[in-house]
């Protein structure tokens, strides 16, 4: 059981010099950083709505809607670069596997633009 406890001793020591490096460095950056807000700081910044006022007010959810639709196209995307570069050992399966995927996402990006989700008035 002791040789077992011993073996998890560098993961504890990371730990400890991790969390007390953070904190020295948090420390330092509460001290020596300079808090000085002003106008521009204090603007709305691609929320749509300003940052400090009521939590209740209506605001318009277009943003968020262009903002969902690329994070889910964006992450679509991603699956091209390992299928890119296996391509050579996943053979005529995995390529019309990837055209099915890419059909599926360009029907859903034109029925997208067909129902105006992409544009903003």
């Amino acid at each position: 059981m002791e040789q077992l406890l011993q073996s998890y001793l560098p993961i504890l020591v990371f730990l400890g010099v991790a969390t007390v490096l953070a904190g020295v460095f948090i420390a330092l950056s509460l001290l020596a950083g300079a808090s000085r807000p002003d106008a521009e700081k204090l603007s709305p910044y691609e929320c749509g709505f300003e940052a400090f006022s009521d939590a209740r007010k209506k605001f318009d959810v277009r943003f968020y809607l262009v903002a969902i639709l690329f994070i889910i196209f964006d992450l679509e995307v991603a699956f091209l670069f390992p299928w890119a570069i296996s391509l050579g050992t996943i053979g005529e399966y995995g390529f019309w596997s990837m055209m099915g995927f890419l059909g599926v996402l360009t029907i859903g990006f034109i029925y997208e633009w067909n129902k105006g989700a992409l544009e903003w008035e």
